[in-house]
């Protein structure tokens, strides 16, 4: 039956709140999903929650299930996991994944889910966002057997990307941050870690996730020469300066980007979304991933929680939310 459920809204940038929403009776072909948590992906939501997505890309960057507009009042989010509640038999029952914002239930296409495996834990689960978008940066950047690459960034992408070519036979791989706390990060995902300026040079990849201008440039110092930089980054309305001036040209070098809204061409003939999205589940049976989930609060608290992690001063990777029964 129809009901009603809470949802989070960003009113406007900086304040967000928690509010009643409606929520449809399930038509044929659809799910209703009581969320058992969801997850805050940290740069692009807080960047979102600060107002900072530029007027040009309000509808490049819309969520699948966005309801409103940037730059509020907007309700975003896309790392749900929850169990169906009505839906067809193959479903009902089943733990599953969505691009949904931070709602407490809400009814979907059934194709709008992706079945969560019994042996990933529903809190790991919501990190299958962040690796389908490291599974297409992968596709995109077509690493080797035995490469020397490097990840800049060790955010929740970085980090992701990091234990994805960790698995890489013969490849050298290090993440590199500002941060030396990111340092046991590493180790929990097997590979190194070195500050910036300690990186070495001459590497085969390096994928860019920092979303800074030193990030970016830090990337490009460190490549070999005729490779290139996969920059995951998004920027959002901050201004990118570069100095290309050096090695940039005369090494051949390059910078491309790669972004997880179009599956990646090396892969879009053969490859669904869905398709990407089951990988990056299964891939999720690793519980190595689980040193990326550094925090948890309940859903009432959503919204002082997401001003601090916007200002800082929460630090985390992901910061999960919990969600009553009731």
């Amino acid at each position: 039956m129809a009901g009603d459920a809470l949802a989070f809204w960003l009113c406007e940038p900086g304040r967000g709140a928690i509010k009643p929403t409606a929520v449809p009776e399930p038509g044929p072909g659809d799910v209703r999903v009581r969320t058992l948590c969801t997850g805050v992906s940290r740069g692009t939501e807080t960047l979102v929650f600060r107002g900072g997505v530029p007027q040009s890309q309000y509808t490049a960057m819309r969520a699948p299930f966005q309801d409103g507009d940037f730059p509020g009042p907007v309700k975003y989010g896309y790392l749900n996991v929850g169990v169906v509640e009505h839906g067809p038999p193959e479903l009902k029952d089943r733990t599953v994944f969505c691009l949904y914002p931070h709602q407490s239930s809400y009814v979907v296409p059934a194709t709008a889910v992706a079945v969560v495996p019994e042996d990933v834990p529903a809190e790991r689960a919501v990190l299958a966002g962040t690796v389908e978008t490291a599974v297409n940066a992968l596709w995109d950047a077509a690493p080797l057997i035995g490469d020397r690459i490097t990840v800049v960034g060790a955010g929740m992408v970085g980090c992701c990307v990091a234990r994805l070519l960790a698995r890489l036979p013969g490849a050298q791989v290090a993440l590199v941050d500002i941060d030396d706390d990111r340092a046991a990060t590493a180790r929990s995902l097997g590979v190194d870690f070195t500050l910036p300026g300690d990186a070495a040079e001459g590497r085969d990849l390096v994928v860019h996730t920092s979303a800074t201008s030193e990030g970016l440039q830090r990337s490009l110092d460190l490549l070999a020469p005729e490779c290139t930089v996969i920059d995951l980054s998004w920027y959002g309305d901050a201004q990118v300066q570069l100095s290309l001036g050096g090695a940039f040209h005369s090494a051949r070098l390059g910078i491309r980007a790669s972004q997880v809204g179009a599956v990646a061409a090396a892969r879009r003939g053969r490859r669904s979304a869905s398709e990407r999205l089951s990988l990056a589940l299964g891939l999720l049976r690793d519980p190595a991933f689980d040193a990326l989930l550094t925090g948890s609060s309940p859903f009432e608290d959503l919204p002082e929680v997401m001003a601090r992690l916007a200002d800082g001063s929460l630090p985390a990777l992901c910061h999960t939310i919990t969600y009553s029964e009731g």
